[in-house]
């Protein structure tokens, strides 16, 4: 291939190119989370076995991309930005690396994509995972034998409106049955947004309007360095390590505010922030007599964070407003598996359990604003223990798996040093779920699965504390916020290179944001969750084919909900499209080049704007058998993504502007010397617990 004929390749297939993206990510409160993907020895093209994705990554053109986000980006259903990854309608998800949970999304960058086999992404995850867990996404790895000591060096550099840098630094040393292994990375980022909030609503019986402008700068640094070890001999295996991650950041807002036709006055944000993070992780693996395998895996994670923010107005005639807050997180958990054949099929069973406690001293140093805003120490504590089961078997094209999972959790929540008898409470849960599949044969398949779990918000929405915005402006969280019982009906099939997605879901007690009237001496509108009973059909058509060396996706969805708040409804639906294109050419390049659009439509209370086309592109080369990797990517390159939003909640309605800085140019270079794989086999022993901290 010459070289006006590359050329004409990539010029006829940028304009139409595709990625994967969803207005999903822009509030957590209306996402599902990621299931199980595990990545098979085909071609790249994505099949369906049963409710579960397969891609096969090795010997495909996604193999030399450069790590496993770029190979991810290019999956259906699978969005990735900010190096953060999602599942289009999914929130809480996992993500393990050769069946050993992800505890931080650096090791995905890390991840070099020509050491991946195959990727799952299990939509329909069984009792074996917690409740909360929307979907897994399974990454196994090729194996590699080399011994001694193995490097690897990556340093990505990205240009937005302000200058962003990694570096991950990692060694591994394998002699006999021992497997050493360290690594450290530094994050330095610098993220631009700028934006204005318009809210109207009657007060006093006439229109009143409270609004505000912002230009957000967010200067983070993070530091992380993790070491430990792993032993394997026959069929037993144990290992751990110890991680230490620390974050220090500083986050300034320079804009204005005003209420009604009062001339906008300057306002200042500050905030500094400095946290620290302990996580130590032990496992123990064993399968013995030709039938069964043992598992064990224990944790324990510590935390603690400081933050300091002051409003300031120039104008002398307002004061400042300051407040602090000093919070501390810890966690204990275990957890324990047996694998064995029964009954023609396989049974898993086992159990697990945590300790959780953490707690939030919140002092506001205003006297002013502390008359509706007051300082708090608030302090939680959670117990919880669950057993599990599953059985799955396949008679010819026949296949069914079961599962039931029983969780007691005991929470505890005091107010200033007294229990609350209100929000304390204790649960008794039992949840099943069950999916059935057909084969026709190795192009056409159907399975139906049938979930029901419990998902508790996170632990940063139970806080009652509030937090000063502005003169006219709160935010906080909600003490009282229930678990959501949630019902997910999914339907999956597969034709020839079509695949199709439909899932029903019913949550009771789901929760969503709302901005309402906060009572106070003086107009104060508050911002915060609330529950709310919410029905959503999602509707997903892919079409995967690999043609010579291009490698189309194209993913057509539909998202609509039914749900009513206070005599409002929030039903208008959202339609979406996604193209990712891979094209893998001689000499160690490739290229992809993506689009993704979608019409506005409700999310939960939070209507979204429309992204018509965005587009992000990228250009890689390796070079001395792969021990070298340099690639040049653009991130929404016409500047057309909507970051807008609105919402009409208690006769407040809000109208957001805001702009990300989101487009930008990244260079990436990646260096390995005698790569290969850890072998660190640990899970996670309570990940949606991780997750809620």
């Amino acid at each position: 291939m010459n070289i006006r004929t590359t050329i004409a390749i990539i010029l006829a297939l940028l304009p139409t190119a595709g990625a994967m993206a969803g207005t999903e990510e822009l509030c957590d409160s209306l996402t599902r989370e990621l299931q199980e993907v595990v990545v098979s020895a085909k071609q790249p093209v994505t099949h369906l076995e049963g409710s579960t994705m397969v891609s096969t990554i090795a010997g495909s053109s996604l193999a030399d991309l450069g790590n496993a986000l770029d190979v991810l980006e290019q999956l259906p259903m699978i969005k990735v930005q900010d190096n953060n990854v999602s599942i289009i309608g999914r929130s809480n998800i996992e993500v393990y690396i050769d069946g050993r949970p992800m505890r931080d999304g650096e090791e995905l960058v890390q991840l070099q994509s020509s050491a991946i086999k195959r990727v799952e992404l299990l939509m329909a995850p069984g009792a074996k995972y917690d409740s909360t867990t929307g979907a897994v996404l399974k990454i196994t790895t090729r194996r590699r034998f080399a011994q001694g000591l193995s490097l690897t060096d990556q340093l990505q550099v990205h240009k937005r409106r302000k200058w962003s840098a990694v570096d991950f630094l990692a060694l591994n040393y394998h002699t006999g049955d021992w497997d050493i292994f360290s690594e450290g990375s530094f994050n330095h980022d610098s993220p631009v947004i700028k934006g204005s909030t318009i809210n109207t609503l009657i007060y006093n019986g006439s229109l009143a309007e409270v609004g505000s402008t912002q230009n957000n700068r967010n200067i983070a640094n993070v530091c992380s360095g993790r070491a430990g070890f792993n032993y394997a001999r026959g069929e037993q295996s144990l290992g751990g390590y110890y991680r230490l991650g620390s974050e220090q950041g500083r986050f300034t807002n320079t804009g204005t505010e005003w209420l009604d036709s009062e001339p906008a006055i300057s306002r200042n944000i500050g905030r500094r922030i400095s946290s620290q993070s302990h996580l130590v992780s032990l496992y123990y693996d064993n399968r013995f007599a030709d039938r069964y395998h043992l598992h064990f895996d224990g944790n324990v994670r510590m935390s603690t964070g400081d933050t300091d923010v002051a409003t300031s107005y120039p104008d002398s005639r307002y004061q400042t407003v300051r407040s602090t807050e000093d919070n501390s997180s810890k966690l204990y958990a275990g957890k324990i598996y047996l694998d064995m054949p029964l009954w023609g099929g396989d049974l898993s069973a086992g159990g697990q359990g945590s300790f959780t406690r953490t707690s939030l001293d919140y002092i506001m140093h205003n006297q002013t604003v502390e008359a509706y805003i007051p300082s708090s120490v608030t302090d939680a504590r959670q117990i919880s223990a669950a057993a599990f089961a599953s059985w799955s078997r396949m008679w010819g094209p026949l296949s069914l798996s079961a599962g039931m999972r029983y969780e007691y959790v005991d929470y505890r929540f005091k107010l200033n040093g007294v229990a609350d008898p209100d929000v304390s409470r204790r649960d008794h849960l039992l949840t099943p779920d069950i999916s059935i599949g057909y084969s026709f044969n190795d192009q056409a398949q159907l399975s139906l699965s049938y979930k029901m779990a419990t998902v508790r918000p996170p632990y940063s929405q139970l806080t009652g504390s509030l937090s000063y915005v502005g003169r006219n402006e709160i935010e906080g969280g909600n003490t009282s916020l229930r678990d959501e019982r949630m019902h997910d009906l999914q339907l999956f099939g597969m034709w020839g290179n079509f695949m199709i997605q439909a899932d029903f879901m019913r949550g009771i007690d789901t929760y969503a944001f709302v901005k309402e009237r906060y009572p106070a001496p003086t107009l104060q509108l508050l911002m915060h969750p609330v529950n709310i009973d919410v029905s959503s059909l999602s509707l997903y058509l892919i079409w995967s084919k690999a043609v010579g060396c291009w490698t189309p996706n194209v993913t057509l969805g539909m998202y609509g909900q039914r749900l009513e708040l206070a005599g409002t409804r929030y039903n208008t639906p959202i339609c979406s499209y996604y193209f990712d294109n891979t094209i893998a050419l001689p000499h160690g390049f490739a290229i992809t080049a993506n689009a993704y659009g979608s019409t506005a439509g409700y999310m939960h209370t939070n209507r979204f704007g429309t992204t018509w086309f965005s587009m992000d592109a990228s250009v890689s080369k390796s070079f001395f058998d792969n021990a070298l990797t340099v690639k040049l990517s653009a991130s929404d390159i016409f500047n057309s993504a909507s970051n807008d939003w609105s919402m009409l909640t208690y006769g407040v309605e809000v109208d957001k502007r805001q702009t990300y800085d989101r487009r930008g140019v990244l260079l990436g270079v990646t260096y390995r010397f005698q790569p290969r794989k850890s072998r660190y086999k640990g899970e996670a022993a309570s990940q949606s617990e991780l997750n809620r901290l």
